[in-house]
């Protein structure tokens, strides 16, 4: 993908015609921009002229795309060792909060997933032609915070006396505009801007890590690919079983999946479908509104587009009891798919909501019956997540597919990887016992082993299992290796955990506060977790929206967020979840008083309740222990002093 519109050395750009410019620009558009855009560029060029004429020897952009946010820098100027990011708003007059958060995320992108712009100074400039000063005091040295100087605010006037200023007291350093420019782009976009940019026609690989230490996300979906063609090809139907630890992708890798199987003249219509209502929510609404607002089209008919692609496993299901013909689709992509209700759970359900008082089998034998209509061909695609089941019915894993085409699809070919069998997945069920009597075939880039949610460390993922096995020794030693990076700290003080995240987050990055569902005792703390939050105005709305997570004020629980990511998060640690003599005992808040919670079952879902809640930041959290209270017999200092102190063991230090 060609990266910039427009790209020469300044001596170039200067001597150049501006027609010669803005027609190299408008040749290499890629999206036939309107006049409102072309006569912005005309305006860039006249004023960029002027500011760059007492510059030379820098190097300039157009349009330098971003595709991790499907976006692009108007213009990138690398000028004395310095990179500055040019964002223009021609005829604007003021210096908008939006806009200012779009160039700091322009230098924040560069920074985390740029790997020349890494240790470089980045300069981010947001021009508006219309006001009538530069906003920004003039200060002898702009200040510089982790590599990116604060956002200067233009009218375009003083640009070239800024730039000088800039690398008068930052610049040096030799930058190889060639080199910059080709340099490899390792993104790791949240799943809402994964949609996003997928929606729109770019390809997992503009979007996704590619490097070493990450699984290449291509590998999966070339070996998925295969499958379904060979399926096709041959007549066949298959079930693959992607499998992955929290964060490593496998939402981003059914995703592309589905955008790529769209192919209904071809008879293979793909869809994504989740059991998890308010990743589905979020991720419909996030398509709506981009759709909306880049295509120009009435919301209603965006919302109609986004729910064909992505759908509720259970309206998908439901829609197939009412006929007993084959679904359009012939490829179909279950996320979460070891969450899938067994027989007792579905059994219960079809009784008292849909009036079915008989019937006798699970989610994934009637889902995979509902694909076996189709008399020449189908693929199913299993995303398998460990350690997510957090809700009753839940707890068979993957064993029940297993079960269901052992019992009536032994004609179905079965794809899955090496790792399926550890015990996050199949409960340390063995292979042999796990496959018998199937057609099962064992491909090892079916499994994507490594978290790319937090990005600043791999390790986050295993830290937690670590942390919530009683791990002291491995949490402690992973978690020395990647605190710089990955910050995680403590505090017994709510209004301090607020305050430490909104000064992390920079630009458009979203921050909150999420809780267990179980965690009633935090109403002592302002936390009331049976207030329910909407997830799409949650994820998506404006800071200023007093229901967004940015907000603070609503606390999200763990099944608001699964599935979903914040950049920095307040983790509520409540009593549900304490520590008594150097392991974890689990309650249940009835009534008036804890109860001790035995099920096995139970257990496992309250434990990964707070899997899922330490797994949800990509940049950093801190985990708010309260200091409890003598008077209240609910929540005494000891049930909450163990926690903290064995926080501390592992060495997580207080704010």
């Amino acid at each position: 993908m060609r990266r910039a519109y427009y790209s020469h050395y300044v001596d170039k750009f200067i001597g150049s015609e501006k027609h010669a410019i803005f027609g190299e620009i408008i040749q290499n558009d890629q999206s036939s921009a309107g006049d409102l855009q072309k006569n912005a560029w005309q305006e860039q060029i006249r004023l960029l002229k002027e500011a760059l004429s007492s510059l030379p020897g820098g190097y300039l952009l157009f349009e330098y795309t971003i595709p991790r946010i499907g976006k692009r820098i108007d213009n990138v100027l690398i000028y004395g060792g310095v990179v500055f990011l040019l964002e223009f708003k021609v005829g604007a007059t003021q210096y908008t909060r939006e806009a200012l958060d779009q160039v700091i995320d322009y230098a924040l992108d560069l920074k985390d997933f740029h790997e020349e712009s890494h240790n470089l100074i980045l300069s981010p400039i947001l021009i508006c032609t219309g006001a009538s000063s530069s906003m920004t005091s003039q200060k002898s040295v702009p200040q510089n915070i982790d590599n990116i100087i604060e956002v200067y605010r233009s009218n375009g006037q003083d640009l070239s006396s800024y730039i000088k200023r800039v690398v008068e007291h930052y610049g040096g350093r030799h930058i190889d505009p060639q080199q910059w420019v080709g340099s490899a782009y390792k993104p790791t976009p949240t799943i809402v801007e994964a949609a996003k940019v997928l929606y729109n026609g770019h390809h997992v690989e503009d979007i996704a890590r590619s490097d070493a230490n990450a699984k290449n996300l291509n590998q999966t979906a070339a070996i998925v690919n295969r499958i379904i063609d060979h399926s096709k090809r041959e007549g066949r139907k298959s079930i693959c079983f992607i499998t992955g630890v929290p964060g490593a992708g496998k939402t981003l890798a059914g995703l592309n999946l589905a955008i790529q199987r769209q192919n209904v003249d071809e008879n293979e219509h793909a869809v994504f479908l989740s059991g998890n209502g308010p990743l589905v929510a979020v991720l419909q609404e996030a398509l709506a509104r981009d759709d909306h607002e880049r295509n120009d089209i009435r919301k209603k008919e965006a919302d109609r587009k986004a729910k064909e692609f992505i759908q509720l496993i259970h309206h998908f299901r439901d829609d197939a009891l009412s006929t007993e013909k084959a679904p359009t689709e012939k490829v179909v992509i279950f996320d979460e798919a070891q969450r899938a209700w067994d027989q007792p759970k579905l059994a219960q359900f079809m009784k008292e909501k849909k009036n079915h008082p008989n019937f006798d089998i699970s989610e994934p034998e009637f889902l995979i019956s509902i694909l076996d209509r189709h008399l020449d061909w189908a693929t199913i695609v299993c995303l398998v997540g460990g350690g997510q089941e957090i809700n009753s019915g839940e707890s068979a894993g993957i064993s029940g597919w297993f079960d269901a085409i052992r019992h009536s699809f032994r004609d179905w070919d079965v794809y899955i990887s090496d790792k399926i069998t550890d015990e996050e997945y199949s409960k340390g069920e063995p292979l042999e016992q796990l496959i018998e009597g199937i057609n099962c075939n064992i491909e090892k880039d079916l499994h994507l082993g490594v978290s790319l949610r937090s990005y600043r460390s791999e390790k986050v993922s295993t830290f937690v299992k670590h942390l919530l096995d009683c791990d002291v020794e491995a949490a402690s030693e992973l978690h020395a290796g990647f605190a710089d990076k990955f910050p995680i700290l403590v505090t017994r003080n709510i209004e301090t955990a607020r305050k430490w995240v909104k000064s992390k987050a920079k630009g458009s990055q979203r921050y909150g506060m999420i809780a267990s569902s179980r965690a009633l005792r935090l109403r002592r703390e302002g936390i009331w977790v049976k207030s329910k939050v909407s997830a799409p105005v949650w994820f998506l709305n404006a800071k200023e929206d007093v229901r967004s997570s940015c907000h603070l004020e609503e606390a999200a629980t763990e099944f608001d967020v699964q599935g979903l990511e914040l950049d920095w998060t307040i983790v509520g640690w409540d009593a549900d979840l304490r520590m008594v003599d150097g392991k974890f005992s689990y309650y249940a808040f009835k009534g008036t008083k804890w109860q001790n919670v035995r099920k096995a079952e139970d257990i496992l879902y309250l434990k990964n309740s707070y899997r899922v809640l330490l797994t949800r930041a990509r940049q950093g959290m801190v985990i708010f222990v309260p200091t409890g209270s003598d008077d209240d017999p609910t929540a005494p200092p000891e049930y909450y002093d163990g926690i903290y102190e064995y926080l501390k063991k592992i060495g997580i230090e207080e704010i």
